[in-house]
């Protein structure tokens, strides 16, 4: 997993876009988690299989791409409350049967 974006700066009201890379030939579940300062990591949403825009709380949605190996997270209009450390995750489906 990769995410090229370190730090961004989002007017309020403006299109929120970071972008997660991934390199893998198996069947992914695919993850964005978002964290506060001084809080544990919440789950904003995944993908397992399926539709490949997903919906998560908060207004965010993410796109699964396997032809660009990406899954970028987004959120138009931006808020000052989105301001947070997001991380995108991975796992191998098969290490979690559904």
């Amino acid at each position: 997993m990769t995410q090229p974006d370190d730090h961004i700066t989002v007017s309020e009201g403006a299109r929120l876009e970071l972008k997660c890379n991934y390199s893998s030939s198996v069947s992914l579940s695919l993850f964005w988690y978002m964290q506060y300062p001084n809080q544990g990591l919440q789950l904003l949403l995944k993908y397992v299989s399926g539709d490949n825009l997903v919906s998560g709380i908060k207004g965010f949605e993410a796109e699964f791409r396997n032809s660009e190996t990406s899954f970028h997270l987004r959120k138009i209009p931006a808020h000052w409350k989105d301001s947070a450390k997001y991380f995108c995750a991975l796992s191998d489906i098969s290490l979690f049967p559904l």
